[in-house]
């Protein structure tokens, strides 16, 4: 090989070491950061972060309203294409320059360190995270990883659990095949 031809190589390769990168930070979970979002972006920032996507803005009556049970305000970030993506939560209600609260996570290729996404089975999650504790309500169980700020939620019928109670579940009870109804990473 000349030297050309491997000059050639080089920057080939070099070139899709960064494409590569640059593609899995777009979809990496971290403690505080999903994706190019942290706990520092504003929402009045969105627009520009997700340029090649679309967003869908539902926002609250806020305290000028008179719907008393009015949802929070969230942002529904959606692929070219109609993926759902992410559902973002603003700390503070109607206001542009409000940090992010929380967000939902609605696409597998979002993914940890430790490889947990949207598809991971509980036996995936437990086996790399610490989980630090279980809520349980009447439908579905809450494990709280604080790895990565996050929380998964598992419905009853994954659980094997069929009647509507708030019984306490320990990680023994819960099946390696499991799967995760919702994913949400908070940024307190």
């Amino acid at each position: 090989m000349n030297k050309k031809n491997i000059l050639s190589t080089i920057i080939v390769f070099t070139s899709l070491l960064i494409i590569s990168c640059s593609n899995n930070d777009k979809f990496e979970i971290e403690k505080g950061k999903v994706g190019k979002l942290t706990t520092t972006t504003k929402i009045d920032q969105l627009d520009a972060i997700f340029k090649n996507d679309s967003i869908v803005k539902n926002l609250s009556e806020g305290a000028q309203g008179n719907n008393y049970f009015q949802e929070d305000d969230e942002y529904l970030i959606y692929e070219k294409g109609g993926k759902l993506l992410l559902t973002i939560m603003p700390k503070e209600q109607l206001d542009s320059t409000s940090t992010i609260k929380s967000v939902e996570i609605h696409d597998p290729r979002f993914i940890t360190n430790s490889g947990v996404n949207l598809n991971a089975s509980f036996s995936e999650i437990n086996s790399n995270n610490t989980i630090n504790r279980i809520e349980r309500t009447f439908s579905s169980a809450t494990l709280f990883i604080d790895d990565f700020n996050a929380t998964i939620t598992i419905d009853n019928e994954e659980l094997g659990l069929k009647d509507f109670n708030t019984q306490k579940v320990t990680l023994a009870q819960i099946p390696d095949l499991a799967k995760m109804k919702s994913f949400t990473v908070w940024f307190h």
